[in-house]
């Protein structure tokens, strides 16, 4: 199957198997990680994408987080770190898993703001929540539903964050008009994401497998700029914060079937995690242009 076969055998296989590294947490029978959720078949013992999913988080921000929060991201950044958070703000984090960016950002808003969570996977979204219970979160509230279509008003969000998800979606520019149309006025977007740079193989973006592990979908960082400001979007930065070569994915590329040898010419130092910001004019429109159910 590749991607042609349309967004909603994507969408499907990436609630599969996200909904699949939720339960394996919860049963501690392995930690998770974007390639994690790959079949045991085709994930070699004690592969975990270290390169994309490594030394995210600080020991001290996790402190007092419950552990399967952290055990469950699928991040390839910390978008946390990057975003500027403050007290009284309303947060929402695009496909957020086991809950700890949303955690970790109901921390810093404290008790006047509110943090929440959307996410399309049962499973993780009973995860999510009973990690708010652990935490005792009150200012938290973890939401189903697609990124493509957020549950929220029109101007309701002060912060969208979200850590290597956008690049999941077959539809990214629908992502970001929903995005724009949920943050008030000034409103941003501070995400991790992983991004690429120069033209990619179509042996590697016709692989659903490598699209669930967080790479075949990813956006060159130029498109990914257009998009953003297609959306509306001003003061756009794209900051890569890790580049990847080959040699860091060997077996991880080696088990979905790519010949490693073959195109690591073609695609060395070509993969990145980025830093991606943008914010929403303050003189934009107080309506939406258009919401969930208008846009095609």
């Amino acid at each position: 199957m590749s991607i042609t076969d349309g967004e909603t055998d994507v969408k499907e296989i990436v609630k599969e198997k996200y909904g699949q590294a939720a339960l394996r947490v919860k049963i501690k029978t392995g930690g998770s990680s974007c390639c994690g959720a790959l079949p045991s078949g085709l994930r070699p013992p004690g592969l975990h994408c270290d390169p994309i999913t490594s030394n995210l988080y600080q020991a001290s921000e996790t402190a007092g987080i419950p552990e399967d929060a952290v055990l469950a991201s699928l991040g390839c950044g910390n978008p946390t770190a990057l975003a500027q958070l403050n007290p009284g703000e309303t947060v929402l984090d695009l496909g957020s898993g086991g809950g700890v960016d949303v955690l970790l950002s109901a921390r810093r808003v404290g008790p006047t703001g509110k943090v929440y969570g959307l996410d399309m996977t049962d499973e993780m979204l009973a995860l999510a929540k009973e990690n708010k219970r652990k935490a005792g979160a009150e200012n938290v509230e973890f939401l189903k539903g697609e990124i493509e279509a957020i549950p929220l008003p029109d101007n309701s969000v002060d912060v969208i964050i979200s850590n290597c998800v956008i690049n999941l979606s077959a539809d990214k520019d629908r992502v970001l008009r929903e995005a724009f149309r949920v943050l008030k006025p000034g409103g941003r977007v501070a995400v991790a994401d992983v991004v690429t740079r120069g033209a990619i193989p179509d042996e590697i973006r016709q692989k659903v497998l490598l699209w669930v592990g967080c790479i075949a979908g990813a956006l060159d960082e130029t498109e990914y700029r257009s998009k953003l400001n297609t959306a509306g979007f001003e003061q756009i930065e794209v900051e890569p914060t890790r580049v990847y070569r080959v040699a860091d994915a060997r077996e991880f590329l080696a088990s979905a079937g790519v010949d490693v040898d073959a195109l690591a010419p073609q695609v060395d130092e070509k993969f990145m995690s980025a830093f991606v910001r943008a914010v929403k004019p303050r003189n934009a429109p107080a309506k939406a242009c258009c919401g969930p159910t208008c846009c095609n």
